[in-house]
């Protein structure tokens, strides 16, 4: 059995994945919550008009997830299609400015969320394929730190500007991230890129006496029969039913009160919540390996209950600033462990991009009909009943996840994928 073996990457190749990260950070979210802000303060929608439309754009996003995963599987040409991504989220954005009808604001930012699905996997793919698996869950925590340090430094910047130029700034300060990503993006050595490990089959350098079997990735049907993988998108599901809206609700409310600085505000919500996250994904890439992963993403999912409770209790911008640092721990945590459990149940299969585009398909599904909730609650019954409401769905997901994922730590030497994952897994660990 082959037995997986760590692999020394260049400091080019680790500097170039550190920028990558940083400057995609704002690219890969797209506009995000500031589309809400733009749309209730510039456009004057409502907040049910604001949640359908980024409710169709991310079920744009939705229907590229795996798709986008089997081709990044498929692809050697990873970083190509990372640099074609961002250029077309920037161009989506761009675009918005220059039109008010509903159906081409949706068609613009579906485009967008489309190809933002590229990003998730193809940097998780082209980590992989140059650390191994020894490496990469140190690799993805440090992936996870410099994102969120980009997401923080987007925030600032557009804050400031925002107050004074006004909300359709951060359509620019897009752009510029994205020249900056492109760069970074081509600047990762391709020549050490392992294809074949990027997706999961086997490390380089591993020892003789596998069969030619373990080189050929599996069937398709990997991700409907491993039980592991459906029970994970379920919580996936649920976390992101619960956590999606929230920040763009606080926008909203912020928003209502001074829309200069209501975008400021939002900015500084981001910024907190960013910086709290890059602790966050340090320790889950120092400490994952040794505390396992389900208590690491139990933890995340038992944040948004009470996260949501605390934005009922007070509508003072310093106070709903300040519990958004709780999604910077929940979301942290999150981002970082997320690509460590699925690696951890492809392993061997050749299908871990894919089967990432599918968890990502959850995402998407839960965050879709998140916004649409969300905006139907506030409507009818206020913002503190969404916000608990909202709360309620990550209860839901926590007791799914509790009773029925398995911890997917492997067993010292353990190579082997899903088909062995019931047995394979100890629950004890």
């Amino acid at each position: 059995m082959r037995q997986p073996q760590r692999i020394t990457a260049s400091k080019r190749a680790n500097r170039a994945l550190d920028a990558a990260n940083f400057f995609l950070a704002d690219v890969r979210d797209g506009l995000g919550p500031y589309l809400a802000i733009y749309l209730l303060t510039i456009q004057r929608w409502d907040e049910a008009s604001i949640g359908v439309v980024m409710s169709i754009a991310t079920a744009a996003g939705i229907a590229a997830q795996t798709p986008a995963g089997a081709l990044i599987d498929a692809s050697r040409a990873k970083r190509g299609l990372m640099a074609a991504a961002a250029v077309a989220v920037t161009a989506a954005s761009l675009l918005l400015p220059l039109v008010s009808n509903f159906a081409l604001v949706a068609a613009s930012q579906a485009a967008a969320h489309a190809a933002a699905a590229v990003f998730g996997p193809a940097l998780a793919a082209i980590s992989l394929g140059i650390m191994g698996h020894a490496a990469f869950t140190r690799r993805i925590g440090r992936n996870e730190s410099f994102n969120h340090a980009g997401n923080a430094f987007a925030a600032m910047t557009a804050g400031v500007a925002a107050y004074f130029f006004g909300p359709t700034v951060v359509f620019y300060l897009l752009a510029a991230m994205s020249l900056a990503s492109l760069v970074s993006v081509l600047a990762i050595p391709g020549r050490e890129i392992d294809h074949d490990l990027a997706r999961g089959l086997h490390d380089r350098l591993a020892s003789h006496g596998a069969s030619a079997d373990d080189d050929l990735p599996s069937g398709l049907t990997v991700l409907i029969s491993c039980r592991p993988l459906l029970i994970f998108a379920i919580a996936v599901a649920l976390f992101h039913l619960a956590n999606a809206a929230m920040l763009p609700l606080v926008g909203q409310k912020l928003a209502l009160q001074d829309k200069n600085l209501g975008t400021s505000l939002m900015s500084a919500c981001i910024v907190a919540a960013q910086i709290v996250m890059v602790p966050m994904a340090m320790l889950v890439g120092a400490r994952a390996d040794r505390w396992g992963r389900k208590p690491l993403f139990l933890a995340a999912l038992l944040i948004l209950p009470l996260r949501g409770a605390l934005y009922t209790l007070s509508d003072n911008p310093f106070w709903l600033v300040a519990v958004q640092l709780l999604d910077g721990v929940s979301a942290g945590i999150f981002g970082a462990v997320f690509p460590i459990i699925v690696a951890d149940l492809m392993r061997g299969t050749g299908r871990f991009n894919v089967a990432q585009g599918a968890i990502m398909t959850a995402q998407g599904i839960g965050a879709a009909l998140s916004t649409t909730l969300a905006g139907i609650v506030v409507v009818h019954h206020g913002y503190s009943a969404a916000f608990l409401t909202l709360g309620g769905v990550a209860v839901a997901g926590a007791l799914v996840f509790i009773f029925g994922m398995p911890k997917t730590r492997p067993r010292e030497g353990q190579t082997q994928g899903p088909v062995a994952a019931a047995a394979a897994f100890s629950p004890a660990e």
